[in-house]
Parts: structure tokens; sequence; C-alpha cells
């Protein structure tokens, strides 16, 4: 019977308990600071549920501090650990790879301690995030639900690579990592080369990219740089890849059966890793699972906008209060709001009116920055992902620059471009995280912009469609607002002079002119990426034979947005995102390790026997 919902109330005080050494199975012992209910200056003595954080990002942080002294004040038994390697945790940090058995182990530790009730449900974003899902692998016996929000359940797929491509922010992160390292705490001069290469240097580090084995400031920390190397080199998905803190896709059959939530966003690095584990744990657990996706970029839940884009206070939620509600259901058996909940919550973008509202931006540029522009949506709960209805729809590029649901026809000569490795299509906005002061990430007018790395400050503001080597593809203007919401599969014909080349696609919402912005707006909505030599498959490699035409198929990001009446939908390919992605120098040279760059000839063709398109999902409104 569930119980009728009282809600957890604050009821107690909170007594942190600091730097609890958990033993794991290879006697490394990680550090955990428990938070209790307490009263009257100490614990209660009772048994109460416990919610597991696990962080290498701090655990006495003020993200780990807030939730303890929340959760334990309503009621819970909060454990946030440090991983094994970071801060006050022994061990070697390698990132992600040893989260599935540290995770396991913690999970029982917990559940068997004479304060608990057994029952241990997990939290935390990102990192704190994947890092549940590798631990479900091996299904802990006292694992009862997991918050999994802004996670990976595959780094080979849309996060670490993407399609093939390494997302250059992972070799960004082991330097931001580094500068707290154990090794640099305990080491001055380590601390202050790190420091220089993060505040001085980094520019240059990623102009110079891929790295090289003992050529830049991870070679004072060599686990960090063995990360860095490996995940720029090994490209096959092979046994590297598959280890369950990187592929915990790849043990759902024998993942943990329990109530998950996966909280995402359309402009995070994960969104097609959130969307994705719900469909494939739902169609195989018999637990529920829920998909809850808003607006956001990596880390903005509690924003109401994601770079250019404003979509009003309504898209905001309160992340602590979400999962309150999530674990008194599920820990406590209470009955919350979450017993209403549909299995799929999701904001639909772009119902505003356009209007730019004053944008709030802390710079000493702020006054050469427009307002962000009030792109709106609204909130709905649909019974499965994608929704019922959906409506796949090719879009197909033609000679003409044209995007439509006419088929092409016969004999169109194809669009052709030289792709230069040395003069790549500059990254504005997407689904990045970890990108620092190099990447921006989220929704924006795709131009030239001063605050983004790459351009050459206030003078270089034009278009990235203005380039030589990007190709547009657009529909008329709208007469009906058309909805896109789902997964968003390109097919592209192309053929290259090159034996490897890459090339990417970008869903843009283009805006009218406007008193607010007089040339209009190119809004990116979604985009990707693939690597030539892995269109038939991720495990292995398979070079071109320059001049012939192949079919590359490949996934971008899924969506949700309202393209209005008086916009137009256009669709970008080029064969450059940089520096979000590595280059492909066009040489066919093991992965990671060229020396060399050649320009490549671009041919996209467009006509019946070479049908191009990007399927959307569309849904009657």
């Amino acid at each position: 019977m569930v119980k009728k919902y009282e809600g957890s109330f604050v009821e107690y005080d909170s007594i942190r308990e600091p730097n609890v050494m958990v033993p794991m199975r290879d006697g490394v012992k990680l550090a955990t600071d428990l938070y209790f209910p307490g009263m009257g200056g100490g614990r209660v003595d009772a048994k109460f549920p416990v919610i597991l954080q696990r962080t290498p990002y701090n655990k006495q942080s003020a993200h780990g501090y807030d939730a303890g002294t929340y959760f334990a004040r309503r009621g819970y038994i909060f454990a946030s650990q440090d991983v094994r390697g970071r801060y006050e945790s022994e061990g070697e940090w390698y990132a992600f790879a040893n989260e599935a058995p540290d995770g396991y182990d913690t999970i029982e530790w917990l559940a068997a301690q004479p304060w608990s009730n057994g029952s241990v449900g997990t939290t935390g974003g990102s990192y704190s995030g994947s890092n549940q899902a590798a631990a479900a692998t091996l299904n802990p016996p006292h694992l009862t639900t997991m918050a999994i929000a802004n996670g990976a359940i595959n780094y080979y797929h849309s996060s670490m690579r993407q399609n093939g491509a390494l997302e250059q922010r992972f070799n960004i992160y082991p330097i931001w990592m580094a500068l707290d390292s154990k090794e640099a705490r305990a080491d001055p001069a380590i601390r202050s080369a790190l420091i220089k290469a993060w505040t001085e240097d980094l520019p240059d580090i990623v102009d110079r990219f891929p790295i090289r084995e003992g050529s830049t400031v991870l070679s004072l920390i060599p686990s960090y740089e063995r990360y860095a190397l490996d995940i720029l080199t090994h490209g096959d998905y092979g046994d590297y890849w598959k280890q369950r803190g990187y592929a915990m896709s790849e043990y759902f059959d024998e993942f943990s059966d329990v109530p998950t939530l996966f909280l995402g966003g359309w402009y995070d690095s994960y969104a097609r890793n959130s969307c994705e584990s719900f469909v494939m744990l739902s169609k195989r657990k018999k637990s529920p699972q829920h998909l809850y996706v808003g607006p956001w970029t990596h880390t903005g839940s509690a924003d109401t906008h994601s770079g250019e884009l404003d979509f009003g206070l309504g898209s905001q939620i309160d992340g602590l209060a979400v999962r309150l509600a999530w674990f008194d259901h599920h820990l406590k058996g209470l009955q919350s709001e979450v017993v209403d909940w549909s299995p799929v919550r999701i904001f639909t973008m772009g119902t505003g009116d356009g209007a730019r509202n004053v944008m709030d931006m802390q710079t000493e540029n702020a006054d050469d920055y427009p307002g962000r522009v009030n792109h709106g949506g609204y909130w709905r709960d649909e019974p499965d992902w994608p929704l019922p209805g959906t409506e796949f729809t090719p879009y197909y590029l033609h000679g003409d620059g044209s995007l439509s649901s006419d088929v092409p026809g016969e004999d169109v000569r194809p669009s052709t471009y030289s792709f230069d490795p040395k003069d790549p299509v500059r990254t504005i906005g997407g689904g990045i995280s970890v990108g620092f002061r190099i990447m921006v990430s989220g929704a924006y007018d795709q131009r030239g912009r001063p605050d983004t790395y790459g351009f050459h400050g206030f003078e270089d503001t034009l278009p990235l469609n203005s380039r030589a080597d990007v190709l547009s593809f657009q529909t008329p203007t709208l007469k009906e607002d058309m909805e896109v919401t789902g997964p968003i599969e390109m097919h592209l014909w192309a053929a290259s002079s090159a034996v490897d080349t890459d090339f990417t696609a970008k869903l843009i919402d283009v805006f009218p002119p406007r008193e607010d912005y007089p040339e209009g707006l190119a809004i990116n909505i979604t985009d990707s990426i693939i690597r030539a030599r892995y269109r038939n498959g991720w495990d292995s490699e398979e070079m071109m034979e320059p001049g012939r035409t192949y079919e590359l198929v490949f996934q971008l990001y899924p969506t949700s947005n309202i393209f209005q009446r008086g916009h137009r939908i256009r669709l970008d390919i080029s064969s450059s995102n940089w520096p979000r992605f590595d280059v492909n120098p066009n040489t066919g040279d093991p992965v990671g390790r060229h020396r060399a760059w050649k320009v490549a000839d671009q041919s996209i063709y467009h006509q019946a026997d070479y049908p191009s398109h990007v399927l959307l999902p569309l849904i009657a409104r």
C-alpha cells in the first residue's frame, strides 16, 4: 500500500560526519561525508533511507553540502563521496573507469550500516549522473532508485566521441581537473604549471590539438595524460570503450531494474543519452522509467535561458524539490506528485513573440550585447518517446539551396565545396559541457561573436554560412507553425577526394528580420557530425574510395521546437565544427596521431538516386 503523501517537511537538524573512509573491494578507501537527521544537537536514533552522491568535484563543495543538509533535514541520510583518486579519497583517478565497482561497493556498505533501513537511492548530475548508471550495470542488491541528471550511458556515442569524432572538450577537461588533483595540491611546482596552462596557455594548447604524449602540462600527472591520449587515439568502438564505466548501455540487460528518473536538457551535451536511456530501459525493465527534459544547457535547470534564447520563468525547475518528490515516493512510499507523472515530461520551445529582453550579463562589455530573444515554450506530459503519432518526414536537400518534402529530380549536379582542415568552421553554441571559456553552450545566432573563441574581436561578425565551405538548404517561409519534436536522423549522400573526412549537419531556426534584429537570426537548434571511416559501423574503420558516392547516416541530438509561421527551417552542411570536434586531416592516418593535412573536395548529392535528406519528427498541430 502506498501511504498518503504528507511530504518530507523540514523536521530535523542536519549533523555532518566528515571523511568516513568506506572500503572498496581492492582495499582502497573512499572519503565520504555523511549527513544525518539530527535533533537536540545529536543524531536521531532511528533507521533512515540513504541517498548517495559520488563526485570528482569535491564532496565538501556547496553542491554536496547543500544537498546533504537539504535531505538530512527531511528525514534522509545523505552520503557525499569523493570518487577514487580525488580530494580525500585514496587511489588513482582515471576518469570514469572505476565507477562501476566503486559505486556498487559504496551502495552495499551504506545499506549494511546500523543507521540505514537498507534502501539506497542515488542522485547527482554530469559525472555524478553517469557513475550512477555505471554502478547499476553490476545490479547492487540494495540499489532502490536513481535520479540521473545530465549523465551519459555511453561515452563513445554522443559524449566523449560522437559518431566517430572526438569531442575536444574532453581533452580540455583533464587540464581543469588536474588543477585540483592530489598531485597538484601536494606539489606547488605542478600546481603553478597547471595554473599557467589554464589561465594563460589554454587557447594555444587548443590551437595545437591533437595533444602529443609528453607535450603538454598533463605529462606532470601521468594518469590524467593517459586518459586524454586514450580517448583521442581509440577511434574504434572496441574493448576500451566497452568497459562498464564508459558503455553502460552495453550492460542494460543486467542493469538494475529500479525506478529511474532521467533529467536532461535540449542544449545539454547528454540530451541524446538521456532520451536513449529512457527508450532502452523502458523496453527492458518493469520498474517505472521517467524522462524529464527542459530547454537547458548542462548546468542550467535553474535558468530561464540557453545562450541567446529565453524561455520564460516557467521553464526553470527546483532540482532539489523534484528529487525530493522522487525519493519521497520511491524511498519512503509517500504519495508525492510523482504518482501523477506521465512517463515523459518535456519542454517544447518556440511559442514566444521573438522580442529581445534585457540581457543580464556580468561582463565589462555588457553594453555591446543585445538582450536575449523571447523564444518561449511550454511543458507537456506525454506517454512515450518518441511521441506517439510522430510523423518522421524526410526533408530533402535540393540543388537550388531549398529544403522541402518534395523528392528531388534526376541528373542534378552535386553541391561542392573544399574543406581545409587548417581553416575549420568555428563552433558557435550547441550541446556542450566543460567547454569553459573556449566553447559556449546553448542557442546562438550563427555568426561571429566577440565572446566566442576563434573569432577576431568585434569586427568578425559575419554569418557562418557566408563561408564557402558551409552549404545552406532552407525551406520557404513557413505559412503555418511546424513542430519538430523527437530524434533527428541525417541521410547524407556525399563523395570526397579524401580517403577519410568528416561531414557536419546543423538544424537552424531562421527568424525573420525585425527591429530587434534587422538582419534576422539563425539560431542553432541541434547538430551533429560523422567521421566517414565509421560510416558502416563504429567497431572498425573503412576508408573511402575518392570520388565514390556514399550514404552516411547519423543521429543529430533530439529536440522539441516549434518553427513559427514566418520563420524558415535551415540545414547547414559542412565538414568541421571546431574546436568542439577534432578536425579530420583528410589523410586517413590513425585517429589522433596525424601530423599532415590535406584539403578535401566535397560533393553533396541531391537527386533521385542520391536523395540527401534530414528525417524530421513532425507533430501534427
